[in-house]
């Protein structure tokens, strides 16, 4: 074998030193490869848990803006509007219709609602009061008003030219046949989907369709853009005033793709440029954008570490080539050498093996996690649901039992019109029964009742029926103050009853080891809100079971009572008609329940003296 160096000078030869550089240059752009390929790998690691991260948060975003998408064209139902758009000099009309907006705005928790006629001049506005008020200015130009008049609802994001506060603007037509009078307009603040941006740990923001960063919790992103604007989409924030007088810059000179799978180079404000990881999601119908800006520093450190031990590996291979070629006569010693080699090049494979295979357990344990997170999900709530439909269907079918038993006795006693009376009841009670149904399926079918004007007294009285077979059992007494016959809340028949049933069925139960059991039953109303009590005459509720009450499943009752499901039932039902549940103890004993509901428009509940049931 001829020896590498020169036999004179020592020096390595020239084909020793290119053979060298070859493998060096082999050894570099073999880890030059596995950085790409490890750095791809991790990248899209990254890029796959930030897509899961913004399906969440976009599904969240969506539904926020979707729930009051119904509300414009609700409200423009409403005769007052429609009469003050056809008289607009009306003193008597204007103040009605402030009264009815100012009514609509507090009770969909809503920032504004207003009523433009058809040539862009505000009427009518629910803050009228204040100093920035709508009324009288003009947004003929805004294009949720075009959109509602030529289209029936117009959708926009943008900064209030009045009040200088951004919103998510939803507009209907008030038409009168099939001519709009004009427009009736809610302003919705995002406060809540900033707080959830806030909460993801990530730099989060929402774009426009014009690649405009409208909504950031850091507030130095809002009013940039990711590439310069266009001319055209220029003029038309300008002619549109959509982000009033705020100076739209661009984060980069050039055009950036929202879909670009590399890492790209951007100069935040007020930090020095960085590569960050461009992960989006469409987010609504208005072409808007869910961006998140990930750190691919992480990535790329795991990608160089790999590409180091896939470089050190090549070059011991060949180094471990070139010694056994170096070393042939001294065979003994290249058996002790490459063992060696041999053994280090299994410990890396193994460790290499092992973070492989440590990977894989932690993307599976990943994915099982999430499909059992959503899986539990729908199990809790169907849960949910069927526990509160059995022990809401439980009660009228005693009542039904209790009704047909005394069908049949009247019937032997010949009092054929209390039979009719009975069966009447009965018949109620069935339909009762499947609108409860009803609901179930409206459940199932991801729909949700809709608020209507409900008469207190008869709700009332239809709990007390279901709650008599308990009544008598206990021989107790229910006082109930008398209640006129309009004095209606804006909820949902069934539902309603089902809170009632449930607050007097928990009382009742309260007091089941008394001899005289005694009920109160009391219905007030101020302020558009309506307000039931009802009070038992027990032992009162502990501080304990106070702080866990409305919690599902939670009872101090036996199994067989009760699953501890109705006063959570009962909380959620009211919460969601925009009303409130709560207890408290009385001074001289026992608990007192309060259920608090808006008021149907128009009903001025009065008070009387209560009388015994």
């Amino acid at each position: 074998m001829n020896s590498p160096r020169h036999p004179i000078t020592g020096k390595l030869s020239s084909r020793t030193l290119l053979t060298l550089g070859a493998a060096i240059s082999f050894c570099l752009l073999l880890g030059w490869l596995a950085y790409r390929i490890f750095g791809g790998i991790y990248l899209n690691s990254e890029r796959q848990l930030a897509r899961q991260r913004l399906d969440a948060l976009a599904l969240s975003l969506e539904a926020t803006l979707s729930r009051n998408e119904s509300l414009p064209g609700l409200l423009a139902l409403d005769p007052s509007l429609s009469a003050l758009l056809h008289q607009p000099d009306s003193e008597q009309r204007i103040v009605a219709a402030n009264a009815y907006l100012e009514a609509a705005q507090q009770g969909a928790a809503v920032s504004a609602a207003f009523l433009i006629d058809a040539h862009g001049k505000t009427l009518a506005a629910s803050n009228w009061r204040q100093a920035r008020s709508f009324v009288g200015h003009n947004y003929g130009f805004r294009p949720y008003f075009v959109d509602a008049i030529n289209n029936g609802l117009g959708r926009f994001y943008g900064v209030g030219v009045t009040t200088g506060e951004p919103g998510y603007f939803l507009a209907a037509p008030v038409r009168d046949g099939q001519q709009a009078l004009g427009v009736i307009a809610l302003k919705v603040g995002l406060e809540a989907i900033e707080q959830a941006l806030a909460g993801a740990g990530e730099t989060l923001f929402l774009v426009d369709a014009d690649g405009v960063i409208f909504l950031s919790p850091d507030r130095r992103l809002r009013y940039h853009t990711l590439t310069p604007l266009s001319d055209a989409a220029a003029a038309r924030l300008g002619d549109t005033r959509q982000y009033g007088r705020q100076a739209i810059t661009p984060l980069s000179t050039l055009p950036l793709a929202l879909d670009r799978i590399e890492p790209v180079r951007l100069a935040l404000p007020g930090e020095a440029p960085r590569d960050v990881l461009l992960t989006t999601r469409p987010v609504g119908s208005l072409g808007w954008q869910l961006v998140q800006l990930g750190d691919p520093g992480e990535a790329h450190s795991i990608a160089l570490g790999s590409a180091l031990a896939t470089s050190f590996a090549c070059a011991f291979l060949l180094g471990l080539a070139a010694h056994v070629r170096h070393r042939q006569r001294r065979r003994e010693e290249l058996r002790r050498i490459y063992g060696q080699l041999e053994q280090r090049i299994a410990e890396r494979t193994v460790d290499l093996t092992e973070k492989i295979a440590a990977l894989e357990r932690t993307e599976a344990i990943l994915r099982e996690t999430r499909n059992s997170a959503v899986q539990a999900g729908k199990l809790a709530v169907l849960g949910q649901m069927s526990a509160g439909i059995t022990h809401e269907l439980n009660q009228p079918l005693a009542a039904l039992q209790t009704f047909a038993d005394n069908a049949s006795a009247l019937l032997e006693r010949g009092r054929h019109a209390e039979v009719a009376e009975n069966l009447t009841m009965i018949s109620d009670l069935i339909e009762r029964t499947g609108r409860i149904v009803r609901q179930l399926k409206t459940f199932s079918r991801k729909e949700s009742s809709v608020p209507q004007a409900v008469t207190v007294k008869t709700a009332i009285e239809h709990a007390l029926m279901i709650i008599e077979p308990r009544r008598r059992e206990l021989m107790a007494t229910i006082s109930i103050l008398p209640i006129a016959d309009d004095f209606q809340a804006l909820a949902e028949p069934g539902r309603l009853e089902q809170i009632l049933v449930n607050l007097m069925r928990n009382g009742l139960d309260a007091m089941s080891d008394q001899p005289a059991p005694h009920l109160e039953i009391n219905a007030t109303g101020q302020g558009g809100r309506i307000t039931i009590e009802v009070r038992d005459h027990g032992q009162g509720i502990s501080d304990e079971v106070q702080a866990h009450l409305f919690e599902p499943f939670y009872t101090t009752k036996t199994a067989s009572d009760g699953l501890g499901l109705g006063l959570a039932i009962s909380l959620t039902i009211a919460e969601s008609y925009g009303g409130t549940l709560a207890t408290h103890n009385a001074p001289d004993g026992g608990a007192i329940f309060t259920l608090t509901l808006n008021a149907a428009p128009s009903i001025h509940p009065n008070q009387h003296t209560a009388h015994d049931a």
